[in-house]
């Protein structure tokens, strides 16, 4: 990831419509369990940063990441590229205005 990466990435309208069109596609939420029950977005899997290396995702699928403010999921991003994924960070949950679930 370099540095021109952090400021070229879709706005979270455009990477959640990029996921929805994208078979197989995971919605990625790297926040702490207790701010995802708190409110995340429809179908979104909750796999903490600071789980991310014990969790399992599919392989071969596109993952499309966010958190909170942008930095977790930039991090999230970085560590699934060196992993093999195609990975998209969508930046945080502040700037989706769309519905919310509130259950884990």
């Amino acid at each position: 990831m370099g540095l021109f990466d952090l400021f070229h990435r879709p706005s979270m309208d455009q990477g959640l419509t990029q996921w929805r069109e994208t078979p197989g596609a995971v919605l990625l939420d790297v926040r702490t369990p207790g701010e995802y029950r708190s409110g995340h977005i429809p179908k979104a899997v909750n796999l903490p940063l600071d789980r991310l290396s014990t969790g399992k995702l599919p392989a071969k699928k596109p993952v499309f990441v966010y958190c909170l403010s942008g930095g977790r999921s930039a991090q999230a991003c970085a560590w699934l590229k060196r992993q093999g994924f195609e990975a998209i960070n969508l930046g945080g949950i502040h700037s989706y205005r769309g519905p919310l679930e509130t259950k884990a």
